[in-house]
């Protein structure tokens, strides 16, 4: 693969511009999990594919020297969206319930560094997710794997520094929830995921801390109050949180994300959980353009925001819209061949308003 292509596979959720993954999970009254994300890049089309991977397949990671490193064979098969390489999944959720997923963490994440005459028991961070989606089916056993393997870096630049890389949110459907986060040159720290969100960086418990500064945000409408003599109410809805940051970095969404998961009506159905789960991320889809400050270098795409997917876990259903068809389609877990000899691999849609629903032949 040439060193182009896997920068721009990187730049999915891995650039500065228009780097703005972020992830919420909502749940029901009858405990129901959905996990919900989007995937950004304003540079160009990122190719994705609806990949269906079956049972007993074997995988290897290809290193960064393009020598082999781990081998393995699925347990469970999973569906999932690639990102520029198909081997490469950005999201995904296996036959039983576990979903797993990465965003960008630019700055922060820091790997350990690759030793090319020890590669037996190495995978690249991008090849984690599918390492993960094809093992275990609970949050708990991928904890406890995480000790028999090293992440290492998919590539170097032409100066011999790694690429940058990401941090993961992986869900069980009991309703565990994680973030891994690797850093300081390999040191693996992990978080229960109570915020409900993830986007990119900083770090997961900075965040969390950050948090702090917005307590004062609440939903509905601010009551009247006299000042100095004068009434003053509120102009309309949301008075009680203004304030509430509205730009694209990974901060602002975060606290952004946060509001709108807590400020949730109760959901009783996953159906429910579906739905408004695509409405709360409707609020972070990026205008083409927004992220770039020549607008003579704004690509021929309709939306920085390639595609939104929503994961309802305990019905096995994973839910997606593109940037070029905003039908909302369904891949229904129980109807996959996970017998299959081989991967199946097919566009999003085609690239236009006129795409039917999801039809896995």
């Amino acid at each position: 693969m040439k060193k182009t292509l896997l920068t721009l596979l990187l730049a999915s959720c891995f650039s500065s511009a228009a780097s703005a993954c972020t992830g919420i999970t909502l749940g029901t009254t009858g405990n129901d999990h959905i996990q919900a994300r989007t995937i950004e890049w304003g540079h160009g089309d990122l190719n994705s594919k609806l990949i269906v991977s079956p049972r007993n397949y074997s995988y290897t990671s290809t290193m960064p020297d393009q020598k082999q490193g781990l081998t393995w064979k699925s347990k469970y098969g999973f569906a999932g969206i690639s990102v520029s390489d198909d081997r490469f999944i950005a999201e995904g959720i296996n036959e039983k319930g576990l979903t797993a997923g990465l965003f960008y963490f630019r700055g922060y994440g820091s790997l350990a560094k690759y030793d090319p005459k020890n590669t037996a028991n190495n995978i690249t961070d991008m090849d984690f997710v599918r390492w993960m989606l094809s093992q275990y089916s609970t949050v708990a056993e991928v904890e406890a794997a995480l000790s028999k393997i090293k992440i290492v870096t998919v590539y170097f630049d032409a100066e011999g520094n790694p690429s940058p890389t990401a941090h993961w949110r992986v869900s069980d459907k009991q309703g565990n929830s994680i973030v891994i986060e690797i850093m300081d040159h390999g040191k693996i720290n992990i978080h229960k995921n109570t915020a409900k969100v993830l986007t990119n960086s900083p770090d997961y418990n900075w965040q969390v801390t950050n948090l702090n500064n917005y307590i004062n945000l609440h939903p509905g409408i601010s009551a009247p109050q006299k000042i100095n003599g004068v009434e003053a109410q509120s102009f309309g809805v949301g008075s009680n949180f203004v304030g509430l940051p509205g730009d694209i970095s990974p901060p602002s969404r975060f606290v952004r994300a946060a509001f709108y998961v807590n400020s949730a009506p109760v959901l009783n159905t996953s159906q429910e959980a579906v739905s408004q789960a695509f409405h709360i991320l409707n609020n972070f889809d990026i205008p083409i353009g927004s992220e770039f400050n020549d607008k003579s270098h704004i690509p021929d795409l309709p939306s920085a925001t390639q595609w939104t997917s929503v994961i309802d876990q305990g019905n096995g259903e994973l839910f997606y819209k593109t940037m070029h068809d905003s039908t909302i389609r369904r891949v229904e877990l129980s109807k996959l061949d996970f017998n299959a000899k081989t991967e199946h691999k097919q566009p999003l849609d085609n690239g236009d308003f006129t795409t039917q629903d999801v039809v896995i032949k």
